[in-house]
């Protein structure tokens, strides 16, 4: 549909439409067939394919063999913006990237997908959106399960630690902002443990949401375990669970 209006397709399909991954895998047989038949290391998903060689000078070589192979016979268009010749932990597959330690070689997430992980995340967690805070943890279990579900073949047990103290820090900016008042913040942290003198300090404070969101008041009230009872979920104990 363009500007509402129905329109024919004459070349190719949706991008993004179910139609499209099954029409590159009947497209693209041929194309696996021949790379095989010369022997290629090679990784395909759809349209997005990996091919691993020795060197830079074998990989431009492929790549005009490939490019020649696809647009020639098969009469394919190749997007070159977006094929290149790169060492393997520099360019993206399916979301993820490779990373080299010594003589390990290992997976880990992209950080394009990472972004757009976190992206997904501050949506949910805006302190704007007027949602409540069941309605905030039920999306973020959903968001976290499918992200962990997929990037959980990955090496990513660092980087869920990392997600867990940034998001953890949004919630507690979104109960800090929808305790408006000062008597309310005053009474709420008094309930969960802080002074009288600490709990009236921090309720008049002038400091934005964010940065009292990282404040050792707020660490120590709203903890962890306090965050999970109210229904959070944690990014590196679902990695644990499906690792």
């Amino acid at each position: 549909m363009i500007n509402g209006v129905y329109t024919d397709t004459e070349e190719g399909c949706p991008q993004g439409g179910p139609l499209s991954p099954l029409l590159s895998n009947i497209m693209l047989t041929e194309f696996d067939k021949e790379l095989e038949r010369r022997g290629h290391k090679f990784c395909r998903y759809a349209d997005d394919c990996n091919i691993y060689v020795g060197s830079k000078r074998a990989g431009e070589r492929v790549m005009a063999s490939a490019i020649e192979f696809l647009e020639g016979k098969l009469k394919l268009r190749v997007n070159r913006d977006k094929s290149a010749v790169d060492r393997p932990w520099r360019r993206k597959f399916l979301g993820f990237t490779f990373y080299q330690l010594y003589e390990k070689i290992g997976v880990r997430v992209h950080q394009k997908s990472i972004n757009k992980f976190k992206t997904k995340i501050r949506e949910i967690t805006s302190r704007n959106n007027g949602k409540s805070m069941e309605y905030r943890m039920e999306k973020l279990k959903q968001c976290i399960y499918g992200w962990i579900n997929y990037y959980g073949i990955a090496d990513i047990s660092s980087l869920t630690r990392e997600l867990d103290k940034w998001l953890r820090r949004r919630i507690r900016m979104c109960l800090w902002k929808q305790w408006k008042k000062i008597k309310t913040k005053y009474d709420n942290l008094k309930k969960l443990g802080a002074t009288d003198q600490k709990a009236w300090e921090h309720a008049n404070t002038r400091k934005g949401y964010w940065r009292i969101s990282n404040s050792p008041i707020l660490a120590t009230t709203l903890t962890n375990d306090y965050l999970e009872k109210l229904g959070y979920t944690s990014i590196q104990k679902r990695y644990k669970q499906v690792h």
